[in-house]
């Protein structure tokens, strides 16, 4: 399925054009320091990408658990700008921020939504099995001091677990 709202920046004159080229105008110094003030001529500004993403990432998010559970595992396939703004959107990080993430070509980052709020659990990543994803449980309260881990005891997330403390 081609997902429209994830598709790149709509750089408008700025597409094509060499990053050497690019870097001699006005606007670079401005993409690099405050994206959130960036319009590209005859494209769209950097918070409309961001918006669109963001909202179409959490629409599919929420379809997609409405069919098949809240510990549903599901990819989207997108370019630097895109996963970086919404990696921002879901660390809570101001737009202005976004260029700190690094997002490598063909690299995985994860992030998990929820009933309280999104999780970043992974970022650039691109090597290893991600089979581990099925034992990361939806995103629950958070537990005190960071827990110790998916699965673990101390775990509020994980089901096996009682809810009650002082019935263990």
């Amino acid at each position: 399925m081609t997902e429209r709202g994830i598709t790149e920046c709509d750089y408008g004159q700025w597409q094509g054009r060499g990053l050497k080229d690019l870097a001699k105008e006005p606007l670079w110094s401005v993409v690099q320091t405050q994206p959130s003030a960036a319009a590209f001529p005859g494209g769209e500004s950097l918070p409309e990408m961001q918006a669109r993403s963001v909202a179409a990432i959490r629409r599919h998010d929420a379809e997609v658990e409405a069919k098949y559970g809240a510990d549903a595992v599901w990819a989207a396939v997108s370019h630097g700008d895109v996963i970086k703004s919404v990696l921002a959107d879901a660390l809570g990080m101001h737009l202005d921020l976004f260029q700190r993430i690094v997002v490598g070509p063909a690299s995985i980052s994860i992030v998990r939504y929820g009933k309280h709020r999104p999780e970043v659990v992974a970022t650039n990543t691109d090597a290893g099995d991600l089979s581990w994803l099925r034992a990361v449980a939806p995103v629950g309260d958070a537990p005190v001091g960071g827990g110790a881990g998916p699965g673990q005891p101390d775990d509020p997330s994980d089901p096996s677990e009682p809810s009650d403390p002082s019935a263990s």
